[in-house]
């Protein structure tokens, strides 16, 4: 790892003193993914001079470790023809992906001037959504025919080494219509007889994705057999691309960053991530507002319950005191459940099928763990108020509110997942608003009754 801060500053200073071929050395030293930290902390014209100096293979390198933004910035500030050079000597997933963050006009400027066999793959790419297996492949790979040798095999690799990006984990097996019939290892082949026929080689019992398989899906097929790359074929089980555990990589980070998003209600369903945090305010504005006002929503509920205790209130105002306690907990105990099942849900290993062991379960540790602070809690404000009757009112609010947040935490995901609703987004603001209004009805309840209590 190298430092990040005083390798810029050393940088600037090289800038400064206008030593290029000092500067072109310095940068085309690094390795590719440090370039591109170093870039993200350089001044855009810092970032152009120094672009302009490295070799064009790291340069291409270094691009597909770059957030979209910045890649957009930098090819639109780029001659045009070396911006055309460096996207041909990118992976076609990682091509498309770059065109598709282009505007329109830019992006068809660019297949134009691209070769036409890597500009009709590139189209071809860019007709799936990004997200998907389509999205995610590469068309590059090796396909070879049931009859072909083990030494014929291994001479097509040979041939087809030298190509860029190509996939080398596996040699895919299809007819003369591209079926996908099996896939061999390379140790395989290399442990085989050369006269060994690659049907006898190949293992028909494959695991592939379909073309249209989304994210989530493709990524559990990748954590569960962990395969260097799988095969992605179309309806009729021609091969149609490869994807590789790089993409499966990049594809991990964004399922994570969408998952902390949703986790603090942010919508990522419309707006790309990177635009929450490098866009425009307003579009972050609108992916951070709407899950907002149903909290809004809910609270004003919550305000409308106290206000229909104010009498309560009002006779005996030392309860507000431990209102925020109240709730600060039976809020903590619910989004621990929220998050432990969102995760269950999203991982697999809770089912919709399982939701009444998970809701029993997540009950029986809220209803433990509330009653083990409302022992403290009241044991807490006898000593503080000197009065048991205000500490059992006290402990016994934060007993049942803490297992009804734990209830409510549980239940929430399971409802949203049936209603088609992402849990992870809209299970915070629900979960918020319910504990409130909830919480407070049942404190004012028993507050009432202890007051009533005491009148009489």
């Amino acid at each position: 790892m190298i430092n990040i801060t005083a390798t810029v500053d050393r940088l600037r200073e090289i800038l400064d003193g206008e030593s290029n071929v000092q500067l072109k050395e310095e940068l085309n030293g690094f390795h590719s993914a440090d370039l591109a930290d170093i870039f993200q902390e350089l001044k855009p014209e810092e970032r152009l001079e120094c672009f302009n100096l490295i070799e064009e293979d790291k340069a291409a390198d270094m691009i597909e470790y770059l957030p979209p933004n910045l890649q957009v910035e930098i090819l639109g500030d780029i001659d045009n023809e070396l911006a055309s050079r460096i996207i041909q000597k990118l992976p076609h997933d990682a091509a498309a992906d770059v065109l598709g963050d282009m505007e329109d006009d830019d992006t068809e400027a660019y297949l134009e001037s691209l070769p036409q066999k890597f500009s009709e793959e590139v189209r071809e790419l860019m007709n799936y959504d990004e997200d998907t297996a389509g999205g995610m492949m590469t068309p590059l790979f090796m396909m070879v025919t049931p009859e072909m040798t083990a030494k014929e095999v291994l001479d097509y690799i040979r041939d087809r080494a030298d190509e860029d990006n190509i996939d080398l984990y596996y040699v895919y097996v299809t007819d003369k219509q591209e079926h996908l019939l099996g896939v061999v290892s390379l140790k395989a082949l290399l442990r085989s007889s050369l006269k060994t026929k690659t049907e006898d080689l190949m293992n028909s019992d494959i695991v592939k994705l379909h073309i249209d398989d989304y994210r989530d899906a493709v990524l559990d097929v990748f954590m569960k057999y962990q395969f260097d790359s799988l095969p992605v074929v179309d309806q009729y089980n021609h091969l149609r691309g490869v994807v590789t555990w790089d993409d499966i990589q990049d594809a991990a980070e964004e399922e994570t960053t969408e998952e902390i998003y949703a986790s603090s209600a942010i919508a990522t369903g419309s707006i790309d991530e990177d635009e929450i945090l490098e866009g425009s305010i307003f579009t972050s504005i609108r992916a951070r507002t709407p899950w907002l006002f149903v909290t809004l929503i809910g609270e004003l509920i919550a305000v409308n319950v106290a206000n229909c205790y104010g009498k309560t209130l009002q006779a005996l105002p030392v309860i507000a005191i431990f209102m925020p306690l109240l709730a600060g907990l039976a809020g903590n105990i619910g989004t621990q459940s929220i998050t432990i099942i969102v995760r269950g849900l999203s991982t697999g290993q809770v089912t919709l099928g399982s939701a009444l062991k998970h809701m029993l379960r997540e009950s029986a540790i809220g209803f433990l763990i509330g009653a083990i602070f409302g022992g403290l809690v009241m044991l807490f404000t006898w000593g503080w108020q000197n009065s048991i009757e205000l500490g059992i009112i006290v402990g016994l609010a934060m007993a049942i509110n803490m297992s009804l947040a734990t209830l409510i935490g549980t239940l929430t995901p399971f409802a949203m997942e049936k209603m088609n609703i992402d849990p992870a987004v809209a299970s915070g603001p629900v979960i918020a608003t319910a504990i409130d209004v909830l919480g407070l009805a049942v404190y004012f309840s028993l507050a009432s009754v202890y007051l009533i209590k005491i009148v009489n």
